[in-house]
């Protein structure tokens, strides 16, 4: 082995410690590629869910549009009526 003032004048690293050193390297790099496959396929999973529920939420928001749209035609007299009473209510709050 080299003492500490050979090493500090800039002596070679032995290559037992280069060997340790590419090693770990390795290993770390190995260890960060199992990393990224795994949240690869984290982040697919969740991806996957977001998309089944915002379409079954535009599936709903859809139908409720059709609804409402179907209730107006069949009674406009009480949807008139009913927006102008929800009009009333919601100026009474926001005056306040």
């Amino acid at each position: 082995m080299m003492d500490e003032n050979e090493m500090a004048q800039g002596g070679s690293v032995p290559p037992q410690v280069q060997g340790d050193v590419e090693g770990g390297a390795s290993h770390a790099r190995k260890a960060a590629d199992d990393f990224k496959s795994a949240a690869s396929a984290v982040a697919d999973e969740y991806r996957g869910r977001a998309e089944e529920a915002w379409n079954d939420a535009r599936f709903r928001v859809r139908g409720f549009q059709e609804d409402s749209e179907q209730y107006v035609r069949e009674n406009p007299t009480k949807a008139v009526f009913s927006a102008l009473g929800i009009g009333f209510v919601l100026g009474l709050i926001f005056r306040r």
